[in-house]
Formats: structure tokens, C-alpha cells, sequence
């Protein structure tokens, strides 16, 4: 009787601690965090080409109605920018609802899922204030560039929220709160919001040269140093050094993930965000040495959203490990 209690009981830890989501719930995660980032560089194709009043002050709403007679392009984009992020939360809802179906109390997925919701909320909430408050377009307010930091804040931690739910699903090990142990917190949130930083920044230059477009690099930097300019262009140069600053976080980060004997081999995320960082400095380079074009922008935007992605997983795998790690390392 007793033996076969016991059995009854591995059984059921077995179930439970080895039990993985089901294949098509994970590519669902990831693919809501690949739409959501698709749903991101449409955005910035309506703050280059100054299209965030092509619906006027009204919001939801497009002009104030539903159907549009004979939009503007300006119109277009903006509208269908509306569309694609209402679909976000149909997306996030939808994968809340799957992931709390399919994993077990206390899964950390649901709790990152249960988050995505809430920033998507907010996002749309900040999104809406924006337009009412009539900050898009060409608008010089000064409320302009704290709102969209903070816009742009929430946007990160949707992103993270997103990432992580899908990590979280694919993990065999330390996927509920009671089997992991946290290690360097405080290091790693600084850093983390040190990269968080870079990426304000990064929209503050952005909206620079949306309001402020130079004709030539020599203008540009002239710009940057003038006591005439206005404080986004005079405050561009936050944005590489902040960068540089942040890198060295990523080093830290880096040099973990190639030291420590953890459960997981993370050597090629390892690798992948080196090559993402290259790449993002290679494409911050172009962007100023091109005058910021709107391609130019999506593509640099789009190379931060993935490194962003990839870096909260690493960050991840690197400080929210299993309690009784394994002795040789493991697929998550």
C-alpha cells in the first residue's frame, strides 16, 4: 500500500514538473509577440510620415466614423494602424485564456500572459491620450516627448511581458514561483532599465528628426551643439552615449551566460544577442549618416525589438533558475 502511494505520488510530480504546453500554444505566444512587433514599426511609419492626425482628435473612431470616404494616405495609415492594434488585444486575450488552460497553478506564464493584457490596456490608453491631447503629427507640445516616453516605456514591457509568457511555456524546469530561486536582482533590473533608457532615448532622437528633419549630416551635427536648437535635437547625443553605457550591462550579462554551469546551455542566445548588438550600433550608424529615412527607422526599430525580446529571455534564463538544477545542462 505504501509503495504504491509513492508511486501515485511520482507519478503525479512527474506529470506536473516535466509537463510542457502544447506545441501550437508556444508558436501562438511567439507569434503574437512577432505580431505585436509588426503592429510596433507600423507605428513608427505613422509618427515619420506624420500621419498620427490622419483621424483628427477622435478616438477610437476615425474622423468620427467607422467608414472612411475618400481618405487621405495620411488617413490610411493611421487608420489602419488602429485596426492592427485592436487586434493586439483580441491576440493577448486569446493567449491569456489558452495559457491558463493549459498549464498548471502557479505557472509563471500566466502571470506574464495576465500582464501582457494589462499593458496592452494601458498601451491603448496611452495610445488615445495621444491623439486627444492632439500630440501627433507635427505637434511641438511639451507634453509631446514625456508622453511619448512613456508610451514608449509601457511598449518595452508589453514586448517583455510577451516574450516571457512564451519563454515561460517552453520551459521543463522553474516555470512555477515555488521551484525557482532568483539570483543578482538588483544588478540585473538596473541594467535592464538601463536598456530601457536607450530605447527612450532612442524615440526621443526619433521624434527630433520627425519635427526637426536636417538636410545634411553637417547640419545634423551642427544642430546637436547649437544653442539655438531646440532640446530634442540638443539632446540627441543621450541616446549613443546612454547605449554605450547600457553595453556594458550587456557584458556583464554576456559573461554569465558563457561562465555559469546552469541548467541550460545558453551559449547560442548568447551569440545571437552579441550579433544583435552589433548589428543595432552598425544601423544606429546609418541611421544618423542617412538623415533617419523612414525605412531606415523601421529597420533600426525593428533590430531593437528583437534584441530587446531576446535579451529579456536571456535575462531570463539567467536569473529565474530552478531550485535543483540539473548536473548537466538541459533544453529549457
Amino acid at each position: 500500500m505504501r509503495l504504491d502511494l509513492l508511486n501515485i505520488m511520482t507519478r503525479s510530480a512527474t506529470r506536473i514538473d516535466d509537463r510542457t504546453p502544447s506545441l501550437a500554444l508556444r508558436r501562438f505566444a511567439w507569434g503574437v509577440l512577432a505580431y505585436f512587433i509588426a503592429t510596433i514599426l507600423w507605428g513608427t511609419v505613422v509618427r515619420a510620415t506624420g500621419s498620427g492626425a490622419g483621424c483628427g482628435d477622435h478616438w477610437p473612431l476615425c474622423n468620427g466614423t467607422v467608414m472612411q470616404q475618400a481618405p487621405s494616405m495620411q488617413t490610411m495609415i493611421e487608420f489602419a494602424h488602429r485596426i492592427t492594434a485592436g487586434l493586439d488585444l483580441i491576440f493577448v486575450l486569446g493567449l491569456l485564456l489558452w495559457t491558463w488552460r493549459s498549464t498548471v497553478s502557479s505557472h509563471l506564464a500566466r502571470w506574464a500572459a495576465g500582464a501582457s493584457v494589462f499593458f496592452t490596456l494601458t498601451e491603448g490608453l496611452l495610445g488615445a491620450l495621444l491623439v486627444k491631447l492632439g500630440l501627433t503629427a507635427q505637434s511641438q507640445s511639451p507634453l509631446r516627448a514625456p508622453f511619448l516616453a512613456l508610451h514608449l516605456s509601457n511598449t518595452l514591457m508589453l514586448v517583455a511581458t510577451l516574450a516571457m509568457t512564451a519563454h515561460m511555456l517552453g520551459r521543463r524546469q522553474g516555470f512555477r514561483w515555488r521551484d525557482l530561486r532568483i539570483t543578482h536582482a538588483v544588478g540585473t533590473t538596473i541594467g535592464m532599465i538601463a536598456v530601457m533608457i536607450v530605447g527612450v532615448t532612442g524615440s526621443m532622437a526619433a521624434l527630433g528628426d520627425t519635427l526637426f528633419p536636417a538636410t545634411s549630416l553637417r547640419a545634423s551635427m551642427d544642430e546637436d551643439f547649437s544653442a539655438n536648437s531646440t532640446w530634442l535635437l540638443r539632446w540627441r547625443w543621450t541616446h549613443p552615449t546612454v547605449a554605450i553605457l547600457a553595453s556594458i550591462f550587456l557584458i556583464w550579462l554576456l559573461i554569465r551566460a558563457t561562465r555559469r554551469g546552469g541548467p541550460w546551455d545558453n551559449r547560442r542566445l548568447s551569440t545571437l544577442v552579441v550579433a544583435l548588438l552589433a548589428l543595432q550600433y552598425v544601423l544606429g550608424a546609418l541611421d544618423v549618416w542617412l538623415l533617419a529615412p523612414v525605412w531606415m527607422q523601421v529597420i533600426h526599430l525593428l533590430g531593437a525589438d528583437v534584441l530587446w525580446s531576446a535579451l529579456v529571455v536571456l535575462t531570463a534564463r539567467l536569473t529565474l533558475l530552478p531550485k535543483a538544477t540539473a548536473t548537466a545542462p538541459a533544453h529549457p
